[in-house]
């Protein structure tokens, strides 16, 4: 008996993973600065702006799905602000829905100036560094600077500092962009190992999912960790909560949501286990539904 589920159990993975998949799963990215430290160049200036166009360009070459954050956050959120922190960054970037945003890249630039009798000098350096939304999990970084020093007149200003540097933001933040965006596509491609992989089935960027089962006994909730193990993009899973009737576990799989979602459901219907399928964020739900004498054993009576 426990060799046929088994047998049903590898059926299931390689029927699902015969399902033809859409790039609903390919990581959606939202560009943002971070400049709640007074040195770095703010979020209103036009160097920031030809940074966040550089970094957009970049990401988008490499066919992730670039989203405007004046767009998608225009609708619930004020606009115009700046000298933001990280934690209102990651609170938006969780916070939008339509569409769900995986990785957030962040960056945050500094310029400066040498005063001398006779030049300014200017330099410039951009942080980068990329969170994966769902998670906070850190993703990867980079940093990049102007290397020698530019001149600039004599008598220059901030303001001044600042238009110089704009000749060469865009420079730098197509470098940023670039290394950045190779880096992620590295991880989501596995490797490199398979151009041709569908990002929407699985891909090389583990996420931490979260599942509850509730109304699911001990027993029922063994069944189902047989066919966790074997999902595509496994890699571990430990239990967050155990009670009597309720099981969260901790997920982690390089499997896209969509995949995930249709092997839940396949693996009620081949457990005969009749449940709701919720998901928000990184966190599905799945609440057993009950039906009056589901588990009462067989009469020995004949009926009578």
């Amino acid at each position: 008996m426990r060799h046929l589920f088994k047998t049903l159990a590898l059926t299931l993975t390689l029927g699902l993973c015969a399902v033809p998949a859409t790039a609903a799963d390919n990581p959606n990215l939202l560009v943002m600065g971070e400049d709640a430290d007074e040195d770095s160049v703010p979020r209103n200036s036009r160097v920031f702006k030809r940074v966040v166009n550089a970094l957009q360009s970049q990401m988008n070459y490499y066919s992730f799905d670039v989203y405007d954050e004046t767009f998608v956050t225009m609708d619930n959120f004020k606009q115009g602000r700046v000298r933001r922190t990280d934690a209102e960054l990651y609170d938006i970037a969780r916070s939008v829905k339509r569409p769900p945003i995986d990785v957030v890249v962040v960056f945050t630039m500094y310029a400066s100036a040498q005063k001398k009798d006779y030049t300014t000098k200017v330099k410039a350096r951009i942080e980068g560094r990329m969170i994966n939304a769902k998670t906070g999990k850190f993703v990867d970084n980079f940093e990049v600077d102007s290397g020698k020093f530019w001149n600039a007149p004599n008598d220059c200003n901030r303001e001044c500092i600042l238009e110089t540097v704009g000749d060469k933001a865009k420079i730098l933040g197509d470098e940023l962009g670039s290394v950045l965006a190779e880096k992620l596509d590295w991880l989501v491609e596995d490797n490199g190992s398979d151009s041709d992989k569908d990002r929407s089935a699985t891909n090389g960027m583990v996420t931490d999912y979260y599942l509850v089962f509730d109304g699911f006994s001990a027993e029922d909730f063994m069944d189902i960790e047989e066919y966790l193990v074997i999902f595509s993009g496994y890699d571990s899973h430990r239990p967050t909560e155990q009670r009597h009737t309720r099981t969260e576990v901790m997920y982690r799989s390089s499997i896209g949501t969509a995949k995930l979602s249709r092997n839940l459901k396949k693996m009620l219907g081949e457990l005969d286990m009749r449940a709701t399928v919720t998901f928000e964020g990184n966190t599905y739900t799945l609440k057993r539904i009950t039906r009056r004498g589901e588990n009462r054993k067989p009469s020995e009576d004949g009926g009578w």
